[in-house]
This record gives C-alpha cells, structure tokens and sequence, in this order.
C-alpha cells in the first residue's frame, strides 16, 4: 500500500468517524468529504470502494442501528425518527423497512427480551441491521 493509499484510509476513517459520532446531526456527503479532506465526489467512490457501500448509506445504517435501540427501549416511533436525524417519519419508516425487513411499528412491538439480557457490546452485534437484498438482486 502506498502512502498516498494509507493517507486515504486514515480519512475516510476520520469521516467514518465524523458519521458514527454524529449521526443525528443534519450530514451531506459534502460535509462528510470535508472531514475527509477529499472532493464529494472522490470522497464518495473511496467511501464505497473501503467500506462497501455508499456514505450516505452507512450513515442511514447508522440512524437506523440507533432508532432500533431506542425503539426496543419503548420510544414511538416518531420520537426515535427525529431523535435520530431523520426530518420525514414517511422516509424513515420506509428506510428502516427497507434495512431491518419490518416496520418500526412492527419492530417495537416485538418482544425484545433477550436483546435487553444481553451484555450490550454483544446486544451491538447481534442487532446491527443489514440491508436486506431486493428480490432482484437475490436473484442475481
């Protein structure tokens, strides 16, 4: 790896960072690739090229990580969505479908007992979400 490439990892980890840290702040990748000292749209194709997915997708798996604790926690929905930066319940909800396979609604109403005795850095892993695949691409 050559120093200009490690250079770049070091920051889009600090942009990483910038997303994981302030998540429920409003972000643009603009902003994201100002931390990274990077053009937007260089910034953009590093990000995915690293972390396999676009920034902007991964700090909406990062809201939506968050909403899902505060909704195991007993949060309404519309609470978890404005605690976490999204301005559009509509847009959250269809998000959070999209990344978790269910409605908010749907999520907190499950029973999340077992997530609640898990020590929490395990509860962390065992609850992060993954995009679900479209049925066009699992056919793919």
């Amino acid at each position: 790896m050559t120093p200009q490439e490690q250079a770049n990892l070091a920051h889009l980890r600090r942009a990483r960072d910038l997303i994981d840290r302030d998540y429920a702040r409003p972000l643009n990748v603009p902003a994201m690739a100002a931390g990274a000292l990077m053009s937007p749209a260089h910034f953009s194709r590093q990000f995915k090229a690293a972390y396999g997915e676009s920034p902007y997708n991964y700090l909406m798996t990062r809201r939506i990580e968050r909403a899902m604790a505060l909704l195991r926690g007993g949060a309404s929905v519309t609470d978890a969505c404005m605690e976490v930066g999204c301005t559009s319940l509509g847009s959250f909800s269809s998000r959070f479908t999209e990344i978790v396979g269910m409605p908010p609604n749907e999520y907190r109403a499950r029973e999340h007992s077992a997530v609640q005795a898990m020590p929490p850095c395990i509860a962390r892993l065992r609850t992060r979400p993954a995009r679900k695949l479209s049925r066009q691409a699992e056919q793919d």
